[in-house]
């Protein structure tokens, strides 16, 4: 089959063999994917993952153990744990030890014709939901768990929430935005800083206020929580300047590359610190099937699987949003 497999670096193989659907798991056929910047980042050396790429899809079930009609559409929650320990049963499975996860570790992803997944992972999408918001499930998941990291600052009700200040969204990428439209979604005040007056016009779009990172100035005015996703290694650095005293940092971004910061403000503010991956895949498919989030705005260009090694260089240029690839 056709698909996108990091060596690295990426290339498109048309003679890649289809995956082994084993017990439990649902064949999947992929309707449309997306590029992710953690693509951009395994691309480039990052958890060493060879295999293929790509973990943003909205796809149709071709073959089932029994649980799934055939036909119907689905999204994936990218983490196969075992489904047997502690962390599976509790937990949903995002930390178990033996985990696989789609494109990302030890499983094939979806920059492909086909995947397959556990049953146990997949959520139904509903008719009315069309794929090219859909497949923003993924992503947007990981975004709305921002809100589990924030909820002791949550105020008693939505209308005395802003008079806390708002939460700082550092980076106007992709996941940056799409934070903010999670924020925003829950009654949450955003100040969106970044790089580009066009996106930080769709942040000013969706109810945030925003700034440009080079006119923050020596002395900034800090904020309770800041969440970084800047997609870069010294985002950290500058999100440790924009915290107030206790206040919580919660951290999106993953590099190929490490990053340094000086962490003495952690303890001499007593700052919280707070890493945030995947979330609740079933939520955000209820988001974005009642409108209170619509992604439309972010898509930048569709590519045919075919050229989804060019897909994914247009997504590495600067300054660009979502890339998505249809098989």
């Amino acid at each position: 089959m056709l698909a996108l497999v990091n060596g690295p670096p990426p290339r498109v193989v048309r003679d890649h063999p289809r995956p082994h659907r084993g017990p439990g798991d649902a064949r999947i056929r992929v309707r449309l994917a997306g590029v992710c910047d953690t693509d951009l980042q395994l691309a480039a050396g990052y958890m060493g993952f060879r295999g293929v790429l790509g973990h943003e899809l909205v796809g149709e079930v071709v073959e089932s153990a029994g649980a799934w009609a055939i036909g119907t559409r689905v999204v994936a929650d990218i983490n196969a744990g075992c489904g047997a320990c502690e962390d599976c049963r509790a937990r949903g499975g995002h930390h178990c030890a033996t985990r696989t996860v789609l494109g990302i570790l030890g499983r094939d992803g979806a920059l492909a014709e086909e995947l397959v997944m556990p049953e146990r992972c997949l959520v139904p999408v509903p008719d009315a939901l069309c794929d090219e918001r859909a497949v923003f499930a993924e992503p947007l998941a990981a975004a709305l768990h921002v809100l589990d990291a924030l909820d002791a600052l949550d105020a008693p009700d939505a209308a005395d929430r802003g008079r806390a200040g708002p939460v700082v969204v550092l980076g106007d990428g992709k996941l940056g935005l799409l934070v903010v439209h999670a924020l925003r979604s829950a009654g949450l005040a955003v100040r969106l800083v970044g790089h580009h007056e066009d996106k930080l016009a769709l942040g000013r779009a969706l109810g945030a206020t925003s700034v440009l990172e080079h006119e923050l100035g020596p002395h900034p005015e800090r904020a309770r929580a800041v969440v970084e996703a800047t997609g870069s290694p010294g985002g950290l650095a500058l999100a440790l300047r924009l915290l107030e005293p206790r206040g919580t940092l919660v951290l999106k971004t993953t590099t190929a590359g490490p990053a340094s910061a000086d962490l003495a403000p952690i303890v001499v503010h007593e700052l919280r610190v707070v890493g945030s991956r995947c979330g609740d895949i079933a939520r955000a498919v209820a988001t974005l099937a009642t409108g209170a989030v619509d992604p439309s705005a972010l898509v930048a260009a569709r590519y045919p699987l075919a050229r989804a090694d060019e897909a994914l260089a247009h997504a590495a240029r600067r300054g660009v949003l979502k890339v998505l690839v249809e098989p």
